[in-house]
């Protein structure tokens, strides 16, 4: 800790701030991606019943998008019904080594506030960049400890990360922006409870960030003071969720602005949880090769810091009460895998979840932790099947696809985007009307009003 005795860790991430606006060309390619994903899939969710509620539940109108949505919202309600539709299929990119998802939290912030602002493109990409950096960042100075402690990293970090988005999209002056920091640390939640029965609370936890991170940059431009230690002091947020102030800062500060982990994110090629995605390829692999009804048994080597989530309870695990819940079930995954042979959108309905065949299969499906496992730098993946004949067959998988080592292209992208706004119901004239305007989105003001309703 003797490096930081001179100044904070927000004020020497603030003395960054000129560089990373300066370089966020770098990104481009990338925010454009996100662009694209995340506006993709606030149409998919846009009449679900959760993204009807949040939208319901939200008092106040304004001049801002929710994409898909007719109503315009305030600046704070359109980031949170967006942030809560572009993760509430559990679709939205990932950052390994976190894992968080910067995407449904930075993008949503900045959108909102560039539009009620008329902010120009490229003051859009510089808070894209800086929060997408900054969160991803933060998500590696204490890995897996935020889960550990019973909190959502996406939550937590996605409110300093959209801070510091937004008040380097409004060009704030250091003080400013450190302060914005300062008092996005006490708006900062969000357990995984959710967890327990499937109920929605994870899927709001991107919205309320990117709507945090608004207020904290709105208070701070208004005279309002946070503390500067927020991140690194003895009650700062690493020791409030993390538990520990002694994290390795070095990950956070060396090199920001200059080189960029952003362009390192992952794009789902799944609709559910993160860690599950290498795993359902191999289980897609293992289908070509072997006979469901002659599958006695799947086994899976794991990391021990994903059992908490992804496979305990096993047995409820096994048996996922409703279709969120599946999102988070390596074994109902894994059948959907071996069954479907995707573990797309259509993959997690209430009706596709009863179905016979994949909980049959997924009763059949446990864990081994592996000691070995390098989570939470690589998403690895592993299936074992023994079958009744006495034959095992096995599948392993060392990265996450659409990760840094095999990305999706922007092609993929596009059509990624174009499915999903045909689920959520968008003409492919509207679909083609988004994707002719996302290549030119950084180089004028924001103004989404022609994607509403």
């Amino acid at each position: 800790m003797a490096a930081l005795n001179a100044t904070t860790v927000p004020e020497q991430l603030a003395v960054r701030i000129p560089r990373a606006r300066e370089g966020a060309g770098a990104v481009r390619e990338t925010a454009e991606k996100l662009l694209i994903d995340i506006a993709g899939l606030c149409v998919a969710a846009r009449r679900t019943d959760y993204v009807r509620a949040a939208l319901a539940g939200w008092e106040s109108d304004g001049r801002c998008t929710a994409i898909g949505q007719a109503r315009a919202l305030d600046s704070a309600g359109a980031a949170f019904v967006n942030g809560t539709a572009a993760h509430g299929e559990d679709f939205d990119d990932t950052f390994e080594g976190g894992p968080v998802h910067a995407g449904a939290v930075i993008v949503p912030a900045v959108l909102a506030v560039a539009e009620r602002e008329r902010l120009e493109g490229r003051d859009a990409l510089a808070g894209i960049a800086v929060g997408v950096e900054l969160m991803c960042r933060a998500s590696l100075v204490a890995p897996k400890r935020i889960h550990k402690a019973g909190f959502h990293p996406t939550a937590v970090l996605g409110a300093v990360g959209a801070a510091a988005a937004v008040a380097t999209a409004l060009r704030l002056p250091n003080t400013q922006w450190v302060n914005a920091l300062g008092v996005v640390g006490s708006l900062a939640s969000g357990i995984i409870e959710y967890l327990a029965e499937g109920s929605w609370t994870k899927r709001l936890h991107p919205g309320w960030a990117a709507q945090a991170g608004i207020r904290a940059a709105d208070l701070a431009r208004s005279g309002f003071i946070g503390p500067r230690t927020v991140l690194e002091g003895t009650h700062g947020l690493y020791q409030a969720f993390a538990h520990t102030k002694d994290g390795d800062w070095a990950k956070l500060l060396d090199g920001f602005g200059e080189r960029w982990v952003t362009n390192s994110i992952a794009f789902k090629p799944y609709a559910c949880g993160t860690m599950t995605q290498p795993y359902v390829d191999c289980a897609r692999r293992l289908a070509q090769r072997v006979a469901l009804d002659q599958i006695a048994e799947v086994v899976c080597e794991a990391a021990e810091g994903t059992v908490h989530r992804l496979w305990e309870p096993l047995a409820d695990k096994q048996h996922p009460p409703n279709a969120y819940a599946a999102k988070f079930s390596q074994p109902y995954c894994i059948a959907a895998g071996f069954v479907l042979g995707h573990a797309g959108l259509e993959a997690f309905t209430e009706e596709r979840v009863q179905d016979g065949r994949l909980r049959a299969l997924a009763a059949k499906v446990r864990y081994e932790i592996d000691p070995a496992n390098p989570y939470p730098d690589q998403f690895t993946g592993h299936v074992r099947v023994r079958l009744k004949d006495g034959r095992t067959l096995e599948e392993r998988q060392a990265h996450m696809r659409g990760g840094a080592h095999e990305p999706l292209s922007r092609a993929d992208i596009e059509e990624k985007f174009s499915l999903n706004c045909a689920y959520g119901g968008w003409t492919r004239a509207q679909a083609k009307r988004f994707l002719a305007f996302a290549p030119g989105a950084y180089d004028r003001p924001i103004e989404l009003a022609a994607f509403r309703g």
